[in-house]
């Protein structure tokens, strides 16, 4: 269960490393990478941060090095400019859920299509069978 104050220190964590991958890492393999989430120990000690990259899958590969590449820098820029105990070690995972949520989005269309197409045969079926149903709850009275 997430305290308040992890709750706090993990959205500035996600603000400050956003701030610090737009305007202080100049590496071309990082790209276009946002940071969707970071979670982070009860002791405040270590970060999950998790990102999302626009691209294909090798501009996801490229990405996800530059990224951890970077996480000692991103580091110590973190502890310079947030007033902290203790620095939290980094940790940089790829977030698929957009992808993964788009793909779920895209199959519902699909079946709800393919529904669709075969709405007349549905009825047709669906009739039939509340016509034998109510006969059956007729004879069973």
């Amino acid at each position: 269960m997430a305290t308040h104050r992890m709750e706090s220190v993990a959205r500035e964590l996600q603000e400050e490393i956003s701030r610090i991958i737009q305007r202080d890492i100049d590496d071309p393999l990082i790209g276009f990478v946002t940071i969707t989430d970071v979670e982070i120990t009860p002791d405040l000690k270590h970060a999950r941060a998790y990102f999302s990259v626009l691209g294909d899958e090798e501009q996801k590969r490229e990405s996800s090095k530059g990224v951890r590449r970077a996480a000692k820098y991103i580091r110590g820029l973190i502890a310079e400019r947030m007033d902290l105990r203790y620095t939290p070690t980094l940790t940089f995972m790829l977030d698929e859920t957009a992808e993964k949520a788009q793909r779920i989005e895209q199959l519902l269309r699909q079946g709800a299509e393919e529904l669709q197409i075969s709405d007349e045969e549905l009825e047709a079926g669906y009739e039939g069978a509340t016509g034998d149903a109510e006969e059956s709850q007729s004879d069973a009275s």
